[in-house]
């Protein structure tokens, strides 16, 4: 089931394609966002002219589902008890030094793009099996990357 695409899902600072003569328009993310466009917004991230310059845009993002996650709150149960702060350490620093990030994809207000959960997936065999372990929710939704 393919979800309607609508100005919520589109992530704040998003470029915008304008090209109505682009071959690829169809099927492009950002001529796709430009067409929700609130009227009252009158300027904002682009996708200039020069992306296309050469035959082909430099920006071109494919209109695609992916399966998202967040969640931490299983993923470490394959981890020696010992070995929990270590594992819990290295999954926050793939995200940044900070605590943040960490917990905005754990509560859910950012979600894990595919190869986000793989990478974190990799961390996570060094201390243990992984073929059991999954996020705590997923959602099919599009993506902007």
């Amino acid at each position: 089931m393919k979800n309607e695409l609508n100005l919520k899902n589109i992530p704040w600072g998003y470029e915008l394609c304008f090209n109505n003569d682009c071959a690829l328009r169809q099927q492009c993310m950002h001529y796709q966002a430009s067409l929700l466009n609130p009227s009252e917004r009158t300027s904002g991230p682009a996708v200039y002219p020069t992306a296309w310059a050469s035959g082909e845009c430099q920006r071109f993002c494919e209109v695609r589902m992916v399966q998202m996650a967040w969640g931490f709150s299983t993923i470490y149960k394959n981890v020696p008890s010992a070995l929990k702060s270590e594992a819990r350490r290295r999954v926050k620093h793939y995200f940044s030094s900070g605590n943040g990030p960490y917990y905005r994809y754990h509560h859910g207000e950012n979600k894990l793009l595919p190869r986000q959960q793989a990478d974190i997936l990799q961390i996570l065999s060094e201390f243990g099996p992984i073929d059991d372990l999954a996020f705590d929710h997923y959602v099919t939704d599009y993506n902007f990357t």
